[in-house]
């Protein structure tokens, strides 16, 4: 099942990739007086609903929404937490200068990082070196707390692709990385949050990121340092996951940061990051 949202009167709406347009979940459920998805964060209790919903009504064309002119919001509407994992793949730890880590590297952004789905990013004018990090994103479906890495996946709602854009002088002027990661709209999104079930391996998915259409990234998620299920137990034993937390997982190598002439993201810039069975997301720096 691919989730996603549109707008109606800026209003966020949950729909539903079909064959036939996006299905319209919260106008299906005003019919039948039933909760309105698009107020809560989705959890993998809610699957089984939604896809009954779909097996009823999906080819209703009452509740199809055409996708042409729709305004996308990013595919996790209110993330409670943003979770990072830096430098988990070791060529992109090399590039940057910094030892192979032994344990993962967390930080946060926030919700003033995302952005509506293939909208312009303004780079703004506090920072210089603009950068870009293509990442797989995964969404948190049920309440985590002390799991293990063989049950990890059992917790895990979708997947989704996202470009975790940087400023590295804001950066690296401290010890904490927040105030480079954390500008507004600094987190394009895919279209889609993909759910895990058709998703066989997250850790054999290839990812890409271009610049004006240069290859500027590529590897495969098999070249983590961390996987997805290690990474749920090791943030779970030290505070909750919750339904609708969205943790993105690293980026590989081929950053401008570690290329000698540092190509800095500029105006005008267009970048698209994508993920193999995930989508993409293509905004340009402005």
């Amino acid at each position: 099942m691919k989730l996603l949202y549109f707008r109606t009167n800026n209003f966020l709406k949950l729909g539903i990739q079909t064959d036939h347009g996006i299905f319209d979940v919260d106008h299906y459920q005003q019919d039948q007086h039933g909760i309105f998805y698009s107020e809560k964060n989705i959890g993998l209790d809610d699957l089984s609903d939604l896809q009954a919903m779909l097996d009823k009504a999906g080819n209703d064309s009452r509740y199809l929404v055409n996708e042409s002119g729709l305004t996308f919001g990013p595919c996790v509407r209110r993330p409670t937490k943003i979770i990072c994992i830096g430098l988990n793949y070791r060529k992109h730890a090399l590039e940057s200068g910094m030892a192979i880590p032994t344990i993962p590297v967390v930080f946060t952004k926030y919700s003033n990082t995302l952005v509506d789905f293939g909208k312009d990013v303004v780079l703004g004018q506090v920072g210089k070196e603009f950068d870009y990090e293509v990442e797989l994103g995964f969404v948190i479906g049920k309440i985590a707390k002390n799991i293990s890495r063989e049950n990890a996946l059992d917790y895990v709602l979708g997947y989704c692709v996202a470009n975790d854009l940087s400023c590295r002088d804001l950066q690296f002027r401290t010890s904490q990385w927040l105030m480079g990661k954390s500008l507004d709209h600094f987190l394009p999104l895919g279209k889609h949050l993909v759910t895990k079930d058709e998703i066989a391996d997250p850790q054999d998915l290839f990812l890409q990121c271009k610049v004006n259409g240069e290859i500027r990234q590529q590897s495969t998620t098999a070249d983590m340092i961390f996987s997805i299920a290690e990474i749920i137990e090791d943030l779970t034993r030290h505070f909750t996951l919750e339904p609708g937390d969205l943790i993105l997982t690293g980026t590989p190598e081929g950053v401008a940061m570690g290329m000698p002439d540092k190509p800095w993201l500029k105006p005008g810039d267009i970048v698209e990051v994508a993920i193999e069975k995930l989508g993409s997301t293509i905004n340009t720096m402005a």
